[in-house]
């Protein structure tokens, strides 16, 4: 067995399309009606499909899991970041860990947290 996907809960699924694709170079592989496979196995699905599945709402910034991505230019990255999407709201900006790696959290336009970080 072997894990094929991560699923995050989206408002406005074409917003999240070009949010991820504009910072993380990520394309559509299938597009199916509120759900939206994206490479690197990031899965889109419409808050309204998930609600009617699960019956509950869905809580934003709930911090129960990150998407984590690797960046050599992280500098170069939260250039980027500020200047395609200057409002949006971050756990931390651009930081050095003890060991030497640099990070920066924020939360996706859905509050889907995020960590960019230099590759280990």
């Amino acid at each position: 067995m072997r894990l094929k996907n991560v699923l995050i809960v989206v408002k406005n699924i074409e917003r999240s399309k070009k949010f991820y694709h504009d910072l993380f170079g990520l394309e559509v592989v299938l597009d199916n009606e509120g759900n939206m496979i994206l490479t690197e196995g990031l899965v889109l699905q419409e808050e309204k499909i998930w609600r009617e599945f699960l019956k509950k709402d869905v809580i934003p910034e709930s911090h129960s899991c990150e998407l984590y991505f690797e960046e050599r230019d992280i500098e170069g990255f939260v250039e980027k970041l500020e200047k395609l999407y200057p409002s949006i709201k971050y756990v931390n900006r651009l930081m050095t860990h003890s060991w030497g790696q640099k990070v920066v959290r924020i939360y996706d336009l859905d509050g889907n947290l995020i960590e960019v970080g230099t590759p280990m």
